[in-house]
């Protein structure tokens, strides 16, 4: 195998003082960041989405391999159906599947199987993680696909809040529905379900805190 072509790097020091600020800038706009449920149906420009999806689609992955696929849904009948197919999963989740601790522990944020924000919001981003890549008819494996397309995750969602819109990461188990309602290869395993659009006006969320930085960082 040949060697990849090296470019030289661009990128943009800024001074110490510029550094700090920035990164307190930037900690001030996403600690605001929280998972709404409660979205409007306003519409939302699509390049808004797309540039959100091609930052995710910038970030680090094992050998480059970039092991995931993002589908975009709008489409108001196919939200209706991906509603109706977590639903019933989330039922079985609540009714039979789920221990009581979880239970427990899920119940001062007021989840219930009831998800009508999969057909509110504007938008639907199903990700799917790619565990093997085909290319020239050669299937060739792809390397640490969870730590990837996580990473990618985490982007997309800054990216989105970035850019001024609601996220609610959505993840019933199992997904494979997904890959039925949107026509994915079967060797795609669906790894959450961002939905995203403004908030809707009276939208509110529970009060929690994050853990302060001792709580969760030791300097050695």
């Amino acid at each position: 195998m040949k060697p990849a072509p090296f470019i030289p790097l661009t990128f943009t020091e800024y001074s110490p003082e510029d550094m700090l600020l920035r990164s307190r800038q930037f900690y001030q706009l996403i600690k605001q960041r929280r998972t709404v449920r409660d979205f409007s149906d306003r519409p939302v420009a699509r390049e808004i989405i797309d540039n959100a999806i091609l930052s995710a689609g910038s970030a680090p992955s094992g050998a480059n391999k970039q092991p995931w696929h993002f589908v975009v849904v709008s489409n108001e009948t196919v939200k209706k159906e991906i509603r109706l197919a977590a639903e019933a999963e989330e039922k079985a989740f609540y009714q039979h599947r789920a221990p009581e601790e979880w239970l427990h522990a899920l119940a001062p944020l007021g989840t219930d199987e009831h998800k009508p924000f999969l057909e509110t919001a504007p938008y639907l981003i199903a990700v799917f993680l790619k565990k093997f890549t085909y290319h020239e008819a050669q299937k060739q494996k792809n390397y640490y696909t969870a730590e990837s397309v996580g990473i990618a995750c985490g982007m997309l969602i800054t990216a989105l809040h970035y850019s001024g819109l609601a996220t609610l990461t959505h993840t019933p188990s199992p997904m494979k529905f997904l890959n039925t309602i949107l026509q994915r290869p079967s060797d795609e395993r669906p790894y959450l379900l961002l939905v995203t659009g403004y908030p809707s006006e009276h939208a509110e969320v529970p009060n929690i805190q994050k853990y302060s930085l001792s709580e969760v960082c030791d300097y050695i």
